[in-house]
């Protein structure tokens, strides 16, 4: 049964470090030690018995020469290497986990490592590995010592099997360790990239794939034909040894690159989902930096372009709330200049009543709390009606619709936002009474300043006509006012909610305005 395609997403996006084995990055130091240690410890002795085992199979039956499990080879077989193969198991395991201890100590004691430190963690897969193949070099010696003590003839041989097996095993080991030390890498990697080791990386890997994929077998049947120039091989014992040497590298090669590709895919895989999650617009979208090759680069170069994108989201986002989201989305689609266009705009000016009495008998702080909560208010209602907010002055408000974004009935949404506040700010606001003044008609709608500093804003008319309302409507029963202008030209969906009534000249006007006032 395959699982399905998003559950496995889901799932692979729920184990950070590529494995549910490695668990998190979040567990303790205490948990990640034990689960490391354990991990490490199950792997290398898996290993290294395979090896060892490879290493019996292919000296018995496998490569051609002396026989080994002669009588005169009894020693060899059940006392020295028995006896060193034990002795190889305590000494590699108390040497492996004293270096990993010693080299680790800032993991276990949640300490930042330095730059020192932070490069023997990297490495120390290689470490391990490195013991691991003095301790196959030295059983090599030791073995074939042994053997040449019985027969001289079997030395060869001999070395060649351990040989074979040891390069098969340092590979696998590297490879697992490397898994294993997953947590500690990504701690490590969590205070910056280290020093470039000229060891440690892609190169790396290949190498060890070459070795075991290539080198080895190729040498594995070249030592089987120089043995049979040697020592007479039966037809039928040269096409054993053959088809077994090919058996093991088409085995453990075919793991050793399925393992080589799942290190090289999963720290790609988490930046994949990274990916998916900051197109999903999902919180914590960096990825967990695991990897010390040049695939951890590209992690570490995900999480610092994510870094960008949330620098520039913040601008942008601080931008639009300072100039509204509209002139923000037009200043990043064009470099904007100097300069305006006539356009034909609604606008209505907003102004607490009283405000001076307010600030002079209340205390400051909440003076301040009331003036948000009103502009909380206003700032909704004109976003709610395509509006923006052009300018915040003291305890009011001057709204544009229909620039910078063109709406279909502007002088409809200004009416309707008008109302709206007004209803609001009775039911949501006490002690705060503000008057609304609406306009319509044609006006410059541009940046206006100087090239290093300027606004956009909108100029004309229609912007002092509802200045000239507001002020009006301070002093009038229904504290709004609109033109006639505006209520004409707006929908009737919006008209039928005002009447129109009379006329007078608004201070610095020179032609009478008609009012209106809206239904109550």
């Amino acid at each position: 049964m395959t699982m399905p395609r998003s559950r496995l997403a889901r799932r692979r996006a729920a184990t950070p470090l590529g494995s549910a084995l490695l668990g998190s990055p979040d567990d303790s130091p205490g948990i990640q030690r034990v689960r490391v240690q354990m991990l490490a410890t199950i792997l290398l002795l898996v290993t290294n018995a395979v090896g060892a085992c490879i290493v019996a199979a292919l000296v018995s039956v496998v490569i051609p020469g002396p026989n080994i499990l002669a009588t005169k080879f009894a020693l060899v077989n059940f006392i020295v290497a028995p006896v060193y193969v034990a002795t190889a198991f305590l000494v590699g395991g108390t040497w492996a986990t004293k270096t990993a201890v010693r080299k680790l100590n800032w993991a276990i004691e949640d300490r930042q490592p330095t730059r020192a430190e932070q490069l023997d963690a990297l490495l120390m897969p290689w470490r391990l590995t490195a013991i691991e193949a003095l301790l196959w070099t030295v059983g090599a010696i030791v073995l074939t010592t042994a053997v040449g003590f019985v027969e001289t003839r079997a030395i060869p041989k001999v070395a060649f099997t351990i040989a074979f097996a040891g390069a098969m095993v340092c590979a696998f080991s590297y490879i697992l360790c490397e898994f294993a030390m997953r947590p500690i890498a990504a701690k490590a990697l969590e205070h910056g990239e280290p020093p470039r080791t000229g060891v440690a990386g892609m190169t790396g890997r290949a190498v060890l794939a070459w070795i075991l994929g290539t080198a080895v077998p190729v040498t594995g049947l070249m030592t089987i034909a120089i043995f049979s120039f040697l020592h007479y091989a039966s037809p039928n014992q040269l096409a054993v040894s053959i088809l077994a040497i090919g058996g093991l590298t088409i085995i453990f090669g075919f793991m050793l690159a399925m393992l080589g590709t799942r290190a090289t895919v999963d720290p790609i895989r988490s930046v994949i989902h990274g990916m998916a999650k900051i197109e999903r617009d999902e919180p914590e979208s960096h990825v967990v930096v695991f990897d010390g090759t040049e695939v951890g680069e590209l992690q570490m170069g995900f999480n610092r372009m994510l870094d960008g994108l949330e620098e520039r989201e913040r601008i942008r986002d601080l931008f639009g709330r300072h100039v509204g989201q509209d002139v923000a989305e037009a200043a990043l689609r064009r470099n904007p200049g100097l300069g305006g266009a006539e356009l034909t705009v609604a606008v209505f000016f907003i102004d607490i009543i009283g405000s001076t009495a307010i600030a002079s008998s209340r205390p400051p702080q909440e003076v301040v709390t009331l003036l948000n909560q009103f502009f909380d208010i206003v700032v909704d209602e004109v976003d709610k009606h395509g509006g923006f907010i052009n300018k915040f002055e003291g305890d009011g408000a001057l709204a544009i619709f229909g620039a910078p974004a063109e709406l279909s009935d502007p002088a409809g949404n200004a009416l309707a936002s008008a109302r709206a506040i007004r209803r609001r700010l009775e039911s949501e606001i006490d002690d705060c009474d503000a008057a609304v003044g609406v306009a319509y008609g044609t006006a410059v709608a541009g940046n206006i300043g100087a090239r290093r500093r300027f606004e956009y804003t909108v100029i004309g008319d229609p912007v002092n006509e509802a200045a000239r309302l507001c002020d009006l409507a301070k002093t009038d029963g229904s504290l709004a006012l609109a033109s006639y202008d505006a209520v004409s030209a707006a929908g009737p969906d919006e008209a039928k909610h005002w009447v129109v009534e009379d006329e007078v000249t608004l201070r610095g006007r020179s032609a009478p305005t008609r009012l209106a006032r809206p239904k109550h």
